[in-house]
């Protein structure tokens, strides 16, 4: 039998063409008339007839050219039908009718094969014939019109599915037949639909009472996007049943006092009472933060009785910076619940559509959301899509087809939505919510809605965007679409929904009666729970604590620190620069250097009960090759963490690399250590210069959550500082900007010269009670300086030390005291002791916020002829300590003000040129010893 060259019966699609023969044998009927022409009228009873090597059917039909049309016919309808699925399953969502205010929207010119989802595509005739539907459904054949139905519903309606992409066939099969199976929608009986059109409800009458009683104020209501309120609803409801037992909920401005009255049942009478003001602004100078901003925690209860925990996390206007914070979050609760924890604990966060496209902090969070000691099992995402980014259209803010368009850098879904469409907003929340519990990957729903004012409630929208605003001023709300929807389907009538409408309102405006009757504006409280045992405020006020460990158990954790695990083959570097280096420590033959009083720090630690998560870009091994905290075989690969041998059961060790990021990095950290106050939380920059990446959270959430929100944070920042003619990038953790952000004892500053100070400052961290983030200049050309080692007996006693003072044989001789921090003090000792200079004291100022004034007064009165005080610095007189420094020091000695001896103001940190750097050093040091003239 001849088989034409464009015929698709051949080897290509044996498993397709089997399919039916098997199909045909079973049931002749259940195969299009095409394929039983081809097998045989009979079921075969001899040899089959083979076609170009595809045995088929019995070969006693001697028509082969009609045979061959026939087939060809049957296999290019499929063939299209193959390609329009395909097509569907693809690019349908570039067809979906997703915004609400029924703008026409562009199909990209590079996308043909949409052409492929029109009816045009298919005669009148194709649409009886029964056709394979590619597992849109159950049974193996059915009309071609009933596929292309399907098809159209599941991909072409008010949802937008966007899952070809995925690379897992698993989860793209399960999703696939999700989506398809129900035509991609939910039948809600009367009870779940009354349920929606009350959230829709409350969300409406809470933004009709603001803007009634609050003229003018900015609240960024949620009006144009009120499906976000029953969308939550229901992810906390399925949830329950699916094994959430807490949410860590981050969002921006938009929506959020809505989301705290009718989701988080924050009481009204304290959202209007904040809306409003204190009644004496004088209870909150300097400190709080607007009633957008603010967080809130609640114990939720589903209708099946599970609870789950909710918080909604603080953040400030800068956007998606609170993105890492809540994945850090969540990450600390799962390690506390232990096994589980991914399952049990959900992070679920809400974007703006400008802010998802145009944020680079996004695609940070987005990379490293799969990554071991990063991932949280999964974040539901929720882009509140605006279609406008304050004032700028899609056009000017993205390059993408969606706002969505970085998220598909990971193997996840995206859904798109029209918000106008409530019960597919729910339905689509549903699937997501489902996904992330059974595949514990992110899910991101694009929400498209609108903006019914501007920005803010103050701002005028038509001044930019005349059109959409005239579309949006005559449109109808959710809530009257869906009151309509219910009364057509006789669900629920105009009548009750109208009078539940009246009944809420009625409760807002009773809760505004109370507000204003009695004001109160409650005080944020995060004193409960695991904070219970701690504290912030004063410094002062908590007591110093003996930090030093015995000398008995020191040594036998260095020397499994010294240890090279059983069958490892270490680089020789390692054996001799640090192993060898650990066992002559320990034969007290070298003083304990940086990287061993350190990890000394962390071994007494864990060993102690306290947990440890230490992170950075290359903080295993440490950027300078000090630590190697985790080690690796040179044959094989295989890696050890003898650190994680010495903690005690249960606690939580852990020394990673990060992504090269800072901002996500620093956010997730800081994030974490806002539920873990029990464990020492560390950020290390590659080089300190680099958390300039990280500033945005630095300012808003590091230096500034206790004032504005009355949260603690015990986040260590470890930031490697010193000039060592490396030039500008290299030299400057940029110590000034922190010592500017100091105030209100938010802060600790320190700058440790020795490996003792660093054990104690470490340790201090977490002994004492109060909890306040502590920022550390860390050495880079120190931490092998045989000077800055510390014998046992300094780890073995007393705390750190925030001066460290010399005391000369005559006190009397001293004329002048150079106050410093860092390295510089070993420059300037060894030029003092080569001059054999008596009249010159070194004083080292080892923590420079809190502001050691009491120690700094006792150094100056032990020197009773000190006729000047000098403050000498690395960095250039804009820069590092100096101009603090210089205010607080003539605070307390304004009879001898300090002069600043360092390098001129300079635009940028460092010379580019080791041989002009130790030019300049030389400079500074003699200065700094010379007598005056």
């Amino acid at each position: 039998m001849s088989i034409p060259s464009d015929t698709y019966l051949t080897g290509q699609n044996i498993d397709f063409i089997e399919t039916q023969y098997q199909r045909w044998l079973e049931d002749p009927a259940s195969v299009d008339a095409s394929w039983a022409e081809l097998f045989g009228a009979e079921k075969p009873r001899g040899k089959p007839l083979v076609i170009d090597g595809l045995k088929l059917g019995n070969g006693h039909n001697g028509h082969a050219k009609q045979v061959s049309a026939s087939v060809s016919r049957a296999s290019a309808l499929q063939s299209k039908v193959d390609q329009a699925v395909f097509s569907f399953r693809l690019r349908g969502h570039l067809l979906a009718q997703l915004d609400p205010l029924g703008q026409p929207r562009p199909v990209p010119d590079h996308v043909a094969d949409i052409a492929m989802v029109s009816k045009a595509h298919f005669s009148d005739d194709e649409l009886g014939q029964l056709v394979d539907p590619q597992t849109a459904f159950d049974e193996p054949m059915v009309p071609l019109s009933k596929l292309l139905e399907r098809m159209r519903k599941t991909y072409c309606g008010t949802i937008g599915v966007e899952m070809a992409h995925l690379a897992d066939s698993e989860r793209r099969r399960w999703l696939q037949r999700k989506i398809e199976f129900t035509d991609n929608r939910t039948d809600f009986n009367v009870k779940e639909q009354e349920r929606i059109l009350l959230k829709l409800t409350q969300a409406e009458a809470f933004e009709a009472c603001i803007h009634t009683k609050f003229q003018a104020q900015k609240r960024f209501s949620i009006e144009g996007g009120e499906s976000l309120i029953p969308m939550l609803d229901a992810c906390l409801e399925l949830g329950g049943s699916l094994g959430v037992r807490e949410v860590v909920l981050g969002m921006a401005h938009r929506g959020r006092l809505n989301a705290l009255a009718n989701i988080l049942g924050k009481p009204e009478e304290e959202i209007f009472s904040e809306i409003a003001g204190p009644a004496n602004p004088q209870d909150y100078l300097g400190r709080g933060d607007v009633k957008y901003h603010l967080g809130y925690s609640c114990d939720w209860q589903t209708e099946a009785g599970q609870k789950i925990h909710v918080s909604l996390a603080f953040n400030p206007s800068h956007l998606q910076v609170v993105h890492p914070v809540v994945e850090g979050r969540v990450r600390a609760k799962q390690d506390r619940f232990g096994e589980g924890g991914e399952h049990a604990v959900l992070p679920l966060v809400i974007h703006g559509d400008a802010a998802f496209a145009g944020q680079g902090l996004v695609a940070e969070v987005l990379n490293f959301s799969s990554i071991a000691g990063y991932q949280t099992g999964g974040t539901l995402h929720v882009v509140v899509n605006n279609q406008v980014g304050y004032t700028t259209d899609p056009d000017q803010g993205r390059s993408s087809i969606y706002c969505t368009g970085v998220a598909q850098m990971l193997d996840i879904p995206i859904f798109h939505v029209n918000a106008d469409d409530v019960e597919a907003c729910v339905h689509v929340m549903q699937i997501a919510t489902e996904y992330r519990q059974r595949f514990q990957t992110d899910v991101v729903i694009d929400l498209v809605c609108y903006r019914k004012y501007g920005h803010n409630e103050g701002d005028e929208p038509a001044f930019t965007q005349p059109k959409m605003y005239e579309l949006i001023r005559s449109h109808p709300t959710a809530r009257t679409l869906y009151a309509k929807k219910l009364d057509e389907q006789k669900r629920v009538s105009l009548e009750q929904s109208g009078a539940m409408l009246e009944r809420v309102t009625k409760e807002f405006n009773e809760a505004h009666a109370r507000a204003s009757a009695q004001p109160q504006v409650k005080e944020v409280s995060a004193m409960a729970g695991l904070w219970k045992e701690y504290k912030g405020g004063n410094d002062a006020d908590v007591p110093e604590v003996v930090t030093g460990v015995s000398e008995e158990t020191l040594r036998p954790m260095l020397e499994r620190l010294a240890q090279i695990p059983e069958g490892f083959v270490l680089h020789p570097n390692i054996v001799k620069s640090l192993i060898n280096k650990r066992r002559a420590m320990l034969e007290n033959k070298e003083h304990l250097d940086w990287s061993a009083g350190e990890m000394l720090a962390y071994a007494t630690l864990v060993s102690e009960g306290y947990s440890l998560r230490l992170t950075g870009q290359d903080t295993e091994r440490g950027t300078f090759a000090h630590r190697h905290a985790v080690l690796h075989d040179q044959q094989t690969g295989r890696t050890a963490f003898p650190l994680g041998t010495l903690a005690k059961n249960g606690t939580r060790v852990c020394v990673l690399n990060s992504p090269l990021s800072e901002m996500g990095c620093m956010g997730f950290e800081f994030g974490y250590s806002l539920d873990a106050p029990d464990a020492l939380v560390a950020w290390e920059a590659q080089f300190g210069d680099f958390a300039n990446n990280g500033q945005v959270m630095v300012d808003q959430f590091i230096a500034a959550a206790e004032d504005k929100w009355n949260r603690l944070s015990g986040l260590v920042l470890l930031l490697p500082h010193g000039y060592e003619g490396q030039g500008p990038e290299h030299s400057s953790a940029r110590l000034e900007r922190y010592l500017q952000l100091a105030a209100e004892d938010n802060l600790q500053v320190c700058y440790p010269t020795n490996s003792a100070q660093m054990f104690h400052l470490l340790r201090r961290q977490l002994l004492r009670k109060i909890r306040k983030p502590l920022v550390v200049m860390t050495p880079k050309g120190l931490l092998r300086l045989p000077e800055a080692g510390s014998p046992w007996s300094d780890f073995t006693q007393g705390t750190f030390k925030k001066v460290i003072a010399e005391q000369p044989a005559d006190p009397a001789k001293v004329k002048r005291l150079l106050l410093c921090s860092g390295r510089v003090f070993y420059d300037l000792f060894a030029a003092r002791e080569a001059a054999k200079n008596d009249w010159v004291a070194i004083a080292r100022v080892e923590q420079l916020y809190p502001f050691p004034a009491k120690e700094l007064k006792a150094t100056l009165s032990a020197f009773p002829k000190l006729e000047e005080v000098c403050w000498v610095q690395e960095e250039p007189r804009n820069m590092g300590s100096w101009r603090t420094m210089n205010e607080w020091l003539n605070g307390i000695s304004s009879q001898l003000p300090p002069r600043y001896i360092g390098r001129p103001e300079s635009a940028s940190p460092a010379t580019g040129f080791l041989k002009t750097h130790q030019y300049e050093q030389k400079l500074l040091v003699a200065e700094a010893l010379a007598r005056k003239a």
